[in-house]
């Protein structure tokens, strides 16, 4: 058994990572300061840190990988859950749920975004297509740049809903999207760049039946790509 003392500074420590995670300051995609970073924030040492950060592992709220560093892949332990549930899903299961999901988070976002939403869908929109459009040979790193870009676009349309409870939920699929999207070549055949142009415009220009057709359009092309067709 671990003394008291040290049990409940661990258990400190978890509640501050927990923390700027639900808060938003370590955002889903992003990766958290290291360990001896987290040591001289805490204030605590770096097996303190480590068995704190591990606790959020075990809940499915950060994720270890190896030789890149932690990262944040759900912003609750319910999202964690989900996570490790939606991780074993079909592809096309995914898709089909992401379907239900954007086509909804579309068109709200039409009707509810502001100007800083509006700002930052032009960013992402342009950030992702200029990585998507490299046609050369592109290394791991540049790849999991382009994927990352991508999810970051689709999350901030649905942020754009101003619906918490959705945000919440479509975050913890983001991590099995990544993977679902990361099995895919990363080029301009698979950019859909003229689609997520449609999608985001349709957004900031506030049609809401528009941009849950340009969601829905997006969707199913990507069913028609990358799921076999269902045997008669």
């Amino acid at each position: 058994m671990q003394p008291v003392r040290r049990t409940s500074l661990i258990a400190q420590v978890t509640d501050q990572l927990r923390a700027e995670i639900t808060a938003g300051r370590w955002p889903v995609g992003d990766r958290i300061p290291t360990e001896p970073e987290l040591a001289e924030l805490t204030g605590t040492g770096r097996n303190t840190v480590r068995e704190a950060v591990q606790a959020l592992v075990h809940a499915g709220m950060l994720e270890r990988r190896q030789g890149s560093g932690t990262y944040v892949i759900a912003t609750s332990d319910l999202c964690g859950t989900l996570g490790k549930y939606f991780a074993s899903a079909h592809e096309r299961d995914v898709l089909e749920l992401r379907q239900a999901l954007d086509v909804t988070a579309a068109a709200l976002a039409a009707r509810r975004r502001d100007a800083a939403d509006i700002e930052q869908l032009r960013t992402l929109l342009e950030a992702r297509n200029t990585l998507w459009r490299n046609t050369a040979a592109v290394t791991d790193t540049e790849q999991r740049a382009a994927v990352s870009a991508d999810l970051a676009l689709h999350r901030a349309i649905v942020a754009a809903s101003h619906n918490e409870v959705y945000l919440e939920f479509y975050d913890s699929l983001l991590p099995t999207i990544e993977m679902t999207i990361s099995r895919h070549p990363v080029d301009p055949a698979n950019s859909f760049e003229a689609e997520h142009h449609e999608l985001v415009q349709a957004v900031i220009d506030g049609e809401a039946e528009r941009a849950a057709t340009a969601a829905r359009h997006f969707i199913t092309e990507l069913l028609a790509q990358r799921t076999p067709p269902e045997a008669n």
